[in-house]
């Protein structure tokens, strides 16, 4: 079942701008309507990053570490199991031992033995020989009774993370999150990974104070991780504020040199991708998926050894593996959706013609808790509305992961929050962000969770209709479809969450089609006012999906097309519209 979308032009935030006086007219509508109205927030040099000094907790947590690595403590840095925490985890050691510290190790939290996070059953696998130092990245902020146990144990606890902080905050030693309460750190949008860039940014100023970079120890330049921190960024889909888009513009232009860890360049070899032509798409579609796999299905040590080796060959063998826990995770994942597909159905032959409830509950015994999020995400983009996805805890367990995605205009944490407060007994546990959220549900309030939920999204919405909508750029002109254009476009990248890469609309004449790779629909199109030819490729499109007419309207990117050398033009259709669409 799919809901029909409107299209709607984006409009301008302002009507005045600083921006160039020579700018392409369509690119300063582009960036107008992205909130874009000087020249300076088209400068993505590293200068620009917004400095530590407001991120609160940054400093204590770098003294600490300071005097960790200075005397030879020990230091465990204990990350999440998604490519965020993944690279951050990579990032902190890598870091770590190039400023000399002589005993850091990391740990990931299995999800299907210790669930998220810094738990209480994670910590006491410390107990024989607990850490000096314990350094959390993407999570924390809501280990209360980890950070509590392990602070038993005699570990100095830094939590680093940037997800919203619960009523209480974990007695760490020193917390960095640019969204915990009074912070006043520019930038919200921080990843994990960006959080940790910043801390041992910090920490080098710190041993720099102490003279601790005496030859024949080297003050490291640690511009040479940022190939993580853009990898982390796009992966986490947060928003690319200027401070994200110079993180990430600065990783990627590091990575097209080949000056990044083996590990990232196998896994965009595995991906066939070439790194000197990256884009920020690369790295969100190729690369990130396959660093997730091992958190999804098995355990994401591999994919932090993988970013952590320094050997080619080693580095190959573990993309191999990825890629590989890559293909069983897609098999599962579209044996899933069918089935999520197959309750929808039905669900709309239950309701009769009515509408469907507010927020969509999904379950199966038999789903998977790693993968339960891109069945939501994938179900919630056919129904236009927040969806939740849940599967057991174990085979036979009568508690539930649940992994929930939203849609704009709804903030599904807050949501979460307001069924805690109804309901203090129903969640055993939640977190999360306005899109996407987890928690953890016996399966007995399953049934009273659903009406909860409605009566919930309900009154944040007060009335309001979610509305589902494609948002374009408008029409581009013939003369624009061509490679100078297309080029002028990627020069301003790194496009991704709420900088959307531009997407336009148009009506084209096909020349010729046809389908290649057995699922992709090839064409040749003519803009109805042009006369150049521009090669296009519409993903999982045949030619029945085209309407019978002289000409097809479409939505579609501009892209280049890198092939043995030679640089062309090309259009990827994102959808293909009736008339009346």
């Amino acid at each position: 079942m799919l809901v029909s979308r409107k299209v709607r032009q984006r409009q301008a935030g302002s009507v005045s701008d600083t921006l160039p006086e020579d700018l392409h007219p369509v690119i300063r509508r582009i960036l107008l309507a992205r909130d874009v109205t000087d020249a300076q927030s088209l400068n993505l040099k590293l200068g620009r990053l917004q400095p530590p000094g407001a991120l609160s907790g940054v400093q204590e947590s770098a003294e600490i570490l300071a005097d960790a690595v200075a005397s030879g403590q020990s230091i465990l840095i204990v990350g999440d199991f998604d490519a965020d925490g993944a690279t951050g985890t990579a990032l902190g050691v890598r870091a770590l031992q190039l400023m000399g510290a002589q005993n850091v190790d990391f740990r990931v939290p299995n999800r299907f033995e210790f669930g998220y996070g810094l738990s209480v059953g994670l910590v006491e696998t410390l107990v024989d020989d607990p850490p000096d130092v314990l350094v959390t990245v993407d999570s924390g902020i809501s280990s209360i009774e980890g950070v509590k146990r392990a602070r038993e144990l005699g570990c100095k606890v830094i939590v680093t993370d940037h997800h919203l902080p619960g009523e209480t905050l974990p007695d760490a030693h020193a917390i960095v999150n640019p969204n915990c309460p009074g912070d006043s750190f520019p930038s919200k949008n921080l990843a994990g990974v960006g959080v940790v860039f910043y801390l041992v940014s910090v920490l080098r100023s710190a041993l720099r104070e102490r003279n601790w970079f005496t030859l024949p120890r080297e003050e490291p330049n640690l511009a040479r991780l940022l190939d993580l921190v853009a990898l982390g960024t796009v992966a986490d889909l947060v928003a690319l504020d200027d401070n994200n888009r110079i993180l990430v513009r600065q990783g990627m232009d590091r990575i097209r040199q080949g000056l990044c860890s083996p590990g990232l360049l196998a896994l965009l070899r595995v991906g066939k991708r070439d790194y000197r032509h990256l884009v920020a798409a690369d790295l969100a579609f190729a690369v990130a998926p396959r660093l997730n796999a091992a958190g999804r299905l098995e355990d994401m040590g591999v994919g932090i050894r993988c970013l952590l080796t320094d050997d080619r060959d080693e580095a190959m063998e573990l993309a191999a593996e990825l890629d590989a826990l890559n293909h069983d995770r897609r098999s599962r994942q579209e044996k899933m959706q069918q089935q999520a597909l197959d309750q929808l159905d039905g669900l709309l032959g239950d309701l009769e013609g009515a509408q469907l409830p507010a927020g969509l509950c999904l379950y199966d015994s038999a789903w998977h808790q790693g993968i339960v999020g891109l069945v939501a995400s994938r179900i919630k983009d056919s129904v236009h509305r927040p969806v939740f996805a849940f599967a057991p805890e174990s085979e036979g367990s009568d508690v539930l992961k649940g992994s929930a995605r939203s849609v704009n205009g709804l903030h599904i944490r807050d949501v979460l929050a307001r069924i805690d407060a109804l309901h203090p007994d129903m969640l055993t546990a939640f977190g999360g962000h306005a899109m996407a959220a987890g928690l953890t549900l016996p399966l007995d309030q399953l049934d009273a969770f659903k009406p909860a939920l409605d009566e919930s999204i309900e009154y944040f919405l007060q009335g309001r209709t979610l509305s589902n909508e494609i948002l374009t750029d408008g029409e581009l002109p013939a003369a624009d479809i061509e490679l100078p254009f297309a080029e002028l476009l990627s020069s301003l990248g790194p496009w991704g969450q709420r900088f959307p890469e531009p997407l336009f609309e148009g009506r084209f004449v096909v020349e010729d089609q046809r389908v290649v790779g057995g699922a992709h629909l090839k064409m040749q199109l003519r803009p109805v006012d042009g006369h150049a030819i521009i090669d296009a490729i519409a993903f999982r499109r045949l030619p029945e999906d085209l309407p019978q007419t002289d000409s097809v309207r479409l939505i579609y990117k501009l892209d280049i097309n890198h092939f043995r050398g030679h640089k062309t033009c090309q259009i990827m259709v994102e959808q293909i519209l009736t008339d009346k669409g």
